[in-house]
């Protein structure tokens, strides 16, 4: 398979997390239909690349964030922050002169990017309070960062088929 223009890819599944619970069970889903080899994805990643890219991007606002993002940038993003809680992140968003197009898109088995992403979810879930806030929303509710990790598993998730 080449490279996937995820903006473009039609065959995503539709998904919506209310609770870090549901996105928990979604997990173990996947990793079922993958162990037992009936996972099929649309996009570009392995099931723990971008198990692990979630768990990144949640640990980055306990533990620093490696990018800072340009002012005006972050002033379009912050008229955004709304439409995203409510409607989900766009597809094929890619951050410029970065490798990758995002940050935390290392090859891991599905079993280590799973680990990694329950132990994320696990502070986030238990309330650890952020350290950091989002270089591009900036500071958030605990209910809005919940949520906004919520949308960010449901965008990724969405291109792998149990």
């Amino acid at each position: 398979m080449g490279t996937v223009d995820t903006a473009r890819a039609r065959d995503r599944r539709s998904l919506r997390f209310q609770t870090v619970d549901e996105l928990l069970k979604e997990i173990d889903r996947l990793i079922k239909s993958d162990t037992v080899g009936k996972l099929r994805k649309s996009g570009n990643w392995s099931l723990g690349q971008a198990f692990g890219h979630l768990a990144a991007w949640i640990n980055y606002g306990y533990e620093g964030y490696p990018f800072k993002t340009p002012w005006l940038i972050r002033v379009i993003l912050r008229t955004r922050v709304k439409k995203y809680l409510r409607d989900g992140m766009p597809a094929g968003v890619r951050i410029p002169k970065v490798e990758n197009g995002t940050h935390a898109t290392d090859a891991l088995s599905t079993a280590e990017g799973a680990d990694r992403l329950r132990k994320a979810l696990n502070r986030l879930q238990n309330g650890e309070p952020a350290k950091f806030e989002s270089p591009a929303f900036g500071p958030m509710l605990d209910d809005q960062r919940i949520a906004f990790n919520l949308r960010h598993a449901e965008l990724h998730l969405s291109f792998f088929q149990p």
